[in-house]
């Protein structure tokens, strides 16, 4: 059953030395899709670029990522506006959202870019992929007053199960990545075993997020297939059904065919 890593930044630099041989590798370990989520003005060429290199097998957005601030010029959100008009193989506004922790950028800076953004997936009917961090209720509260119709995911996903409810009924699936793989992590294990399968998507965050036992070097698109194991484990599923089911919703969610 193929596949579907949801969120990898396959066109960082810590990639460029494997990067040909990476794919082949996913193409062979039965991973038929990774979406790139760009995260800087600066990056959305060249993660276009990876798309026009591997079209069946990649698939890309475009957003100003909150961890980045300090990156993005006041010409930055024309450039994302001007991406978005142009490239007609965009399917979703991401990286984008809010991260609360103590040591990024204002709050209200954040907030001032997601609603540009927001108004960006609305104009162009587009879902979005959202990193959040310390900051869920803030970014339930702003997705309230927005309605996304094409909803979005919710990427790395750390809020309660409550949350994860709000944001279901907002047209939000859930990433789960690497972090179900630590066995300290029983929240997040808690909530890959009960929440509906429909409401999740696999995802590695590669080169980030490195699974249990593999902290010692970068993470790969090949480990969403130990994601999914781990996830049909906490659920008592096999690993076909993971795949089938979690793929489907990828699909739909990004409208692809």
């Amino acid at each position: 059953m193929p596949l579907f890593d949801s969120h990898c930044h396959l066109d960082f630099p810590v990639f460029d030395a494997q990067r040909q041989a990476l794919m082949q590798q996913a193409k062979v370990a039965g991973i038929s899709q990774i979406l790139v989520p760009g995260v800087t003005a600066d990056n959305f060429e060249r993660v276009l670029s990876l798309r026009q290199r591997w079209p069946e097998q990649l698939t890309v957005a475009l957003g100003l990522h909150p961890c980045f601030i300090e990156q993005h010029t006041k010409h930055c959100v024309e450039r994302l506006a001007d991406a978005l008009q142009r490239e007609a193989d965009i399917v979703a506004v991401g990286e984008i959202g809010l991260d609360f922790r103590a040591d990024m950028a204002a709050a209200e800076v954040q907030v001032m870019l997601l609603k540009q953004q927001l108004d960006l997936a609305r104009q162009h009917d587009l879902p979005v992929i959202l990193h959040v961090v310390k900051a869920h209720e803030r970014m339930l509260s702003l997705l309230k007053r927005y309605r996304l119709a094409g909803g979005g995911v919710v990427h790395a996903y750390s809020g309660s199960i409550e949350q994860a409810r709000e944001y279901a009924k907002l047209g939000f699936r859930l990433g789960i990545g690497g972090t179900i793989t630590y066995p300290k992590a029983r929240r997040q294990q808690q909530l890959a075993a009960e929440l509906p399968l429909e409401w999740m998507l696999l995802e590695t965050d590669a080169p980030d997020m490195p699974l249990y036992g593999f902290t010692d070097q970068p993470n790969s698109p090949l480990q969403v297939l130990r994601v999914a194991q781990q996830l049909a484990s906490l659920r008592g599923i096999s690993v076909d059904q993971v795949a089938e089911q979690t793929l489907a919703n990828a699909m739909t969610l990004f409208r692809l065919h």
